[in-house]
């Protein structure tokens, strides 16, 4: 581990920084007691293994760290003035942007414009829609773990895997749930989902609980492509979507999945893999096929490390794009 890169950056997302820790290199996050957004610690939910390591956030600045990577930003705007040093706000750094913009879909200017700083986007939609600015900017699309499960779809119903759905209103597609909802049957899961859903399932038990459903639903109308929707993929769970953002880039209708922005169309194909379970499995297969792909996690670790060693190196031109 002595030659490692050490990466310091906030818990944010818990299965992206699960999935980002399969990487060779240390990475390092705050921790504070009252366990605000960023300062939770590793946690319970995911299995981290022993490259993450929690440090006090008062602490901080005695430590040597490589690399700092933003993901919010009250990460880059407030958090690094309050617990990283003068000396460690000069080191290399990289913006992760987990979504698209959402105050204008087009007009919207990255709270980034640093040309020493390189932003990733994590679909190539995101990077599209965002006005860069100055900011260099790469894309490393998502990778995810094979889980130790396979597809049975033995329950006569969908899934949708949302956190807080009923209060995130119709950018989550609240209004397309409940109406796809009248014609078919289907299960909510996600933290704050109420009287409406089932409640949480933790992580590393989601692979397994979904695995029984006959397809993945996502009424999601405008947001970055959802790690829920490729761990789906990777079980071999059909999905069924709106053809909007990344996904319409990632499913071929009718052959890996079925999307698009006709909710009676996808009702019916809903409808379909209800009632012809090969049908279902034909389509997830194809579905795997491609997530193995194009969310390898061995892919998507190399792509970072990567980029690690070439902004500590200073040498970014093969992988960054203005």
């Amino acid at each position: 581990m002595g030659n490692q890169l050490k990466i310091f950056t906030w818990h944010i997302h818990g299965s992206y920084l699960y999935y980002l820790s399969q990487g060779n290199y240390r990475i390092y996050i705050p921790t504070k007691p009252e366990k605000t957004e960023g300062y939770y610690g590793r946690g319970e939910t995911f299995p981290f293994g022993d490259n993450v390591i929690e440090i006090p956030a008062a602490e901080v600045k005695m430590h040597r760290f490589d690399c700092i990577l933003f993901q919010t930003n009250q990460n880059y705007l407030v958090d690094q003035f309050e617990i990283l040093s003068e000396e460690q706000r000069n080191l290399p750094k990289i913006y992760l942007e987990h979504d698209p913009p959402r105050f204008h879909p087009t007009d919207t200017r990255h709270p980034v414009n640093d040309p020493s700083i390189t932003l990733v986007h994590v679909t190539h939609f995101n990077r599209l829609m965002w006005d860069n600015n100055e900011t260099s900017t790469c894309v490393i699309e998502h990778g995810v773990t094979q889980p130790p499960v396979s597809y049975s779809g033995k329950y006569k119903k969908g899934i949708v895997v949302i956190n807080n759905l009923p209060s995130r209103g119709r950018l989550l597609g609240l209004d397309v749930f409940l109406q796809v909802r009248k014609h078919v049957p289907i299960d909510l899961v996600g933290m704050g989902t109420g009287e409406m859903g089932l409640g949480e399932v933790l992580h590393p038990q989601l692979p397994e609980f979904i695995s029984q459903y006959r397809f993945f639903f996502n009424p999601i109308r405008y947001t970055s492509l959802g790690l829920a929707i490729c761990e789906a993929m990777m079980i071999g769970i059909p999905v069924v979507g709106l053809a909007t953002t990344e996904l319409a880039t990632v499913i071929d209708n009718g052959i890996s999945g079925y999307v698009h922005t006709d909710i009676d169309y996808l009702v019916d194909k809903m409808k379909l893999l209800l009632d012809d379970a090969e049908h279902a499995r034909q389509i997830g297969s194809k579905g795997y096929e491609t997530a193995a792909e194009k969310f390898n996690i061995n892919r998507f670790t190399h792509q970072w490390e990567s980029l690690f060693k070439a902004v500590t190196n200073k040498q970014t031109h093969s992988l960054i794009m203005k």
